[in-house]
């Protein structure tokens, strides 16, 4: 399989523009699909925000059952247990279009399609598939996903949930207590998690939900946001379940719920992006409209910096999450060609770009909250009340920094992650990162490079952020080996490196091969989002390499340190801010909407 198809390496290597697949590149099953989720959003989502508002579970059901109608819970599920059997762009996009209106929604539907059905198609035997999944395709059931519990959270290998195997050796017994469990309150079938013995990692289970077989609820939580997502306790009290219904094999429980994270991680970054466009649209929109001095806000500086930034995010976060989404259905296609299962291809199609995906989270969650939040400020005091929909977006924004593994775990993971591929051969992280240091050594280059082409200087320029990162990780690795692990400051400050370097790269090449198509006078805003992202970016760099240099490097090798991030970190030609987010605001304000 070509090196192009492996996870993580795009901190090693150069990845050309025809080489990504961006959003412009949407075939027409794709633009039918989103527009069909679309309409479906506009006419029953949207125009009912109050009664998800006001915890209206039951309308959350009713929606969901529709949704089933449509086809919409299906689009991942194979064609032979009942569902579109589409590929894993689709699935994304789906996700993506369905979750922009109310979180409350996004979360049923992310808690059933993702972890809720997934653990069983990617993991069931042939029987509990055939006798499940159709069910849980159309929306005839709903599933939920029974992980953390009260003492088990982000270390969730530690539940104390028990299973204890009967004495005629026909089913389990299952007891203990969960804690979060979305879609609670209206599912058919709880995917659990629980201890056989006293085995190092817990096991899966498919658990039918009966009140008479030991299972009981608690009250629906009172949440910051998401609230007509149903979340409750659940408790199981000697639940009977058939040894036939295992998930996978004992003490596989564990790899399961990882697995089921990274796709839920990719996903959960696309949920946030129609939040995005939404907002910014709705932001924009206020600001032609509302007049104070006797000019519109949105010919106000203030205001357009505001607009020019949520833009922009949104437009890096769909840059990104739609290159990893092909990554990963290109990574499936090839293991099915050489002969894999579609259920080992999928499992191990995601796990290669396990570290895209906490990537994407992160960065995606964190800027839908930035968007919502400067959303209230451009609406001002309306922006607080509850009769624009600023507040509710900012409520429900909060949730993604910390389901599907909080954004720290998420940091140290994708830097964790990428140390694990070294060690194992699957990316060189070694070679280049010794480079690097001999350049550091080395007398710097003085010609003055030829910037002509589009982008030619912020390609270089993501180059040398490559480096910054090999030399700031690099360095740490060399001085803690094994033991970096338990350096969780560094390992953030890196992912942060880490982080802004992926985001950045997958704005730069959508644009680059948008231009090739289009011309570049055609897209000259996406230009300016480009190049504003990639100056964020290394800001960001600098700052973190810093910290990092300066917190575990000393003497000289700290000084030649410091001197590198300063050369990786410096530009031939600043770019001119402030005239970049001028031109991404007149567009934005003269379409009176998010229009990329």
């Amino acid at each position: 399989m070509a090196d192009k198809t492996r996870g993580g390496q795009f901190i090693v290597k150069e990845t050309k523009c025809e080489d990504v697949f961006t959003p412009e590149d949407f075939n027409e099953e794709q633009l039918m699909m989103r527009d069909s989720v679309k309409e479906f959003v506009d006419k029953e989502i949207w125009p009912n925000k109050i009664r998800f508002e006001s915890k209206d579970y039951a309308f959350t059901e009713e929606t969901m059952r529709h949704a089933g109608e449509m086809g919409f819970l299906s689009v991942a599920v194979p064609e032979s247990y009942g569902g579109m059997g589409m590929g894993f762009v689709n699935t994304v996009l789906v996700c993506d279009y369905i979750s922009g209106a109310t979180g409350s929604f996004s979360t049923a539907f992310g808690a059933h399609t993702g972890i809720g059905t997934m653990p069983i198609t990617l993991y069931g035997t042939e029987e509990q598939k055939q006798k499940y999944v159709p069910k849980l395709a159309s929306g005839e059931w709903f599933g939920a996903y029974c992980l953390t519990e009260p003492g088990a959270g982000s270390d969730a290998n530690s539940g104390k949930t028990k299973a204890v195997l009967s004495d005629d050796g026909t089913h389990y017994k299952i007891t203990g207590g969960k804690m979060w469990i979305s879609n609670a309150g209206f599912c058919s079938l709880f995917i659990v998690f629980a201890r056989i013995g006293d085995d190092k990692n817990i096991t899966g289970f498919i658990v039918e939900n009966d009140p008479n077989n030991g299972i009981t609820m608690g009250e629906e939580e009172h949440k910051l946001g998401i609230r007509a997502s149903s979340t409750r306790q659940v408790y199981f009290l000697d639940t009977k379940v058939p040894v036939e219904n295992m998930l996978s094999e004992r003490g596989n429980g564990f790899k399961i719920a990882m697995n089921a994270l990274n796709v839920g991680r990719i996903k959960l970054a696309a949920a946030c992006l129609d939040a995005q466009r939404r907002v910014t649209s709705g932001a924009v929109k206020y600001a032609n409209e509302r007049f104070q001095f006797n000019t519109a806000i949105s010919q106000f500086g203030a205001i357009r910096y505001k607009l020019a930034e949520m833009a922009t995010s949104c437009y890096a976060g769909e840059s990104a999450t739609y290159r990893a989404a092909k990554d990963i259905e290109d990574r499936i296609s090839a293991r099915e060609a050489e002969g894999t299962s579609h259920q080992e291809a999928e499992l191990k199609g995601v796990e290669e770009y396990a570290i895209e995906c906490s990537i994407l989270k992160v960065a995606v969650s964190e800027d839908v909250q930035n968007c919502a939040d400067e959303g209230i400020q451009i609406f001002g005091g309306m922006g607080f009340s509850e009769d624009t929909p600023m507040e509710s977006a900012w409520r429900d924004a909060r949730i993604a920094r910390i389901y599907e593994g909080t954004n720290e775990i998420n940091r140290m993971l994708s830097v964790g992650m990428l140390i694990k591929k070294a060690f194992k051969g699957h990316v060189d992280l070694l070679g280049p990162a010794t480079k690097v240091q001999e350049e550091l050594m080395g007398i710097p280059s003085f010609d003055t490079p030829d910037y002509s082409e589009l982008f030619a200087e912020e390609k270089e320029m993501l180059t040398k952020l490559k480096k910054a990162f090999l030399m700031v990780a690099g360095g740490a690795v060399q001085k803690y080996g094994p033991d970096l692990e338990g350096h969780q400051q560094l390992l953030i400050a890196a992912a942060d490196i880490l982080i802004e370097i992926y985001m950045a790269e997958s704005t730069i090449l959508r644009t680059e091969k948008l231009a090739k198509k289009m011309g570049e006078d055609q897209v000259k805003e996406q230009i300016a989002m480009a190049k504003l992202y990639l100056y964020k970016a290394v800001d960001v760099v600098t700052q973190k390499g810093k910290e990092s240099v300066i917190s575990f490097a000393e003497g000289d090798e700290q000084r030649m340190m410091l001197m590198g991030l300063r050369r990786f970190t410096k530009y031939t030609n600043m770019p001119n801010i402030i005239g970049l987010r001028e031109t991404i605001t007149t567009k934005l304000v003269n379409e009176n909407e998010y229009c990329f």
